[in-house]
């Protein structure tokens, strides 16, 4: 795909709407290589250098992901790919595995979720 405004404020409203299903805070989005490069290193740790073989990565600490656009083939995989790095970010404590898929898929139906609260 490439990368233009028209597509970047496409995404960036995607990544809003399903924030808001998910009740979740928006995160920060990177949309190109060269964007996780410049993000300050301590945003993406751990996954720096190796974000550009994915189509998406979550930054869980800081609130952030990666959405590889020039990467991603097609609409259909776009969508997909946010819904499954901010299932991420909204059920930290998933793996994958099917009921992560599950969920993935449930987002992408239009599922909302509460507010996720942590165990004390």
């Amino acid at each position: 795909m490439k990368l233009d405004d028209d597509v970047r404020l496409s995404i960036l409203e995607k990544i809003g709407v399903y924030s808001d299903r998910f009740s979740i805070s928006e995160p920060q989005a990177f949309l190109t290589s060269k964007e996780v490069l410049m993000a300050p290193k301590i945003v993406t740790e751990g996954r720096r250098t190796t974000a550009y073989k994915y189509y998406g990565v979550a930054y869980l600490e800081h609130n952030s992901i990666f959405i590889n656009v020039k990467k991603i083939p097609d609409e259909k995989t776009l969508e997909n790919t946010i819904v499954h790095e901010l299932i991420h970010h909204r059920f930290p404590y998933l793996s994958h595995g099917k009921r992560f898929n599950k969920l993935v898929r449930l987002g992408l139906k239009g599922r909302t979720f509460p507010p996720y609260k942590k165990r004390k």
